[in-house]
């Protein structure tokens, strides 16, 4: 085959193919004329979420596009609707993350919808509430739907633009709230949080009547982890129902308050080691007067103008430790009859082993 031949053919291979992508193009551009030259027949909406409890409905983003008789796309031509001012609109409704919208070959606008998902709802002093998402940022409350997440109570500000101790307490929520939701446990076990005055995290919960101390928002995990080891090791054997405060926020341990009326384990002393002074023993006091030489002598006092009384007259010595015997019980009689001084709440210090919850049997409870 000479030369002539073979580049005769390979100019008409690339002429072919040029052709062809001509027609393609022609064909690509005949359509979307063609579809920009037709109407807009209808919208579409389309959720995107974990669950299917959503806070807004289809027939709410239709309502935002179709109030505005200038941005209504139905009837209008396809080439004349701004999709990217469309899109603007709808990411106006607060409970809209994001929104993607397009046509498809029907001639229908789509509307992709991904709504924001909360994480925690709060209360202010106020009374107000909302919800707080992923990234901090408020979403009013519906009334179509209340979310199942956790609650925190207490909140000092009811502002958007947080000052800078009221935005890193809003992070911890954020950051609690995503632990709490995202482990069952927990989510069953914790319902509510409240805010202290210094800006701290305290809750009673569902299973027993403790107010769990949880301290400010660090260590999320850490303090869990260390609550469910003293819940298995240690309320498991003394009983649920022994505390009042049970404190998580130390380094690797677990204070707890005893409930008003539960005496603290003591350490038994028999009574044979309780030094007492023996019933023939004279009082140290006369002791030290005999033998320091001294004589007790009665006391004169001077004497009334209505009626003179004769001298006492010296008592003798066996009669004076009778006396002094006799007033030394009724002193031992009165100390044993006393009250005893009221006693501070007793609290007991529950520290984790190095074990996993699991496998450590060996621990010791409060």
């Amino acid at each position: 085959m000479s030369k002539t031949t073979i580049i005769l053919k390979r100019l008409g291979t690339l002429l072919l193919w040029g052709l062809a992508l001509t027609g393609f193009v022609v064909l690509l551009v005949a359509a979307i004329q063609d579809k920009d030259a037709g109407k807009c027949k209808g919208i579409q909406v389309k959720f995107e979420g974990k669950d299917d409890n959503f806070f807004i409905e289809p027939k709410d983003i239709k309502s935002l596009i179709a109030k505005d008789k200038n941005l209504n796309p139905v009837g209008k031509k396809i080439g004349d609707i701004n999709i990217a001012q469309l899109e603007a609109l709808v990411d106006q409704d607060p409970w809209v993350k994001n929104a993607e919208i397009y046509f498809d070959n029907k001639q229908q606008l789509n509307i992709k919808v991904t709504q924001r998902e909360p994480v925690a709802r709060i209360f202010t002093f106020s009374g107000n509430s909302f919800y707080l998402d992923a990234a901090g940022e408020h979403i009013p409350v519906s009334g179509r739907y209340a979310a199942r997440v956790p609650v925190f109570t207490g909140f000092p500000t009811d502002a958007e633009k947080l000052q800078k101790a009221d935005s890193l307490l809003s992070t911890q929520i954020v950051d609690m709230g995503n632990y709490i939701g995202n482990d069952p446990f927990w989510m069953a076990q914790v319902e509510q949080l409240m805010i202290t005055p210094d800006r701290k995290f305290e809750f009673i919960p569902k299973l027993g009547d403790q107010v769990i101390v949880f301290g400010d928002g660090t260590d999320i995990e850490k303090k869990f982890v260390k609550l469910l080891a003293f819940y298995k090791e240690g309320l498991n054997k003394v009983g649920w129902n022994n505390y009042t405060r049970i404190n998580i926020a130390f380094e690797n341990e677990v204070v707890c308050t005893r409930k008003d009326g539960v005496v603290p384990l003591q350490p038994v002393i028999k009574a044979d080691s309780i030094k007492l002074p023996a019933v023939d023993e004279p009082p140290i006091a006369d002791v030290e007067d005999a033998d320091s030489g001294a004589v007790a002598h009665p006391v004169a006092t001077s004497p009334k103008p209505e009626a003179v009384k004769p001298a006492a007259k010296p008592e003798h010595p066996a009669k004076g430790k009778e006396k002094a015997k006799t007033q030394h019980e009724k002193v031992v009689k009165k100390a044993k009859a006393a009250p005893a001084p009221a006693k501070q709440q007793p609290k007991a210090v529950y520290k984790p082993g190095n074990k996993s919850v699991n496998t450590s049997k060996k621990q010791k409870t409060p």
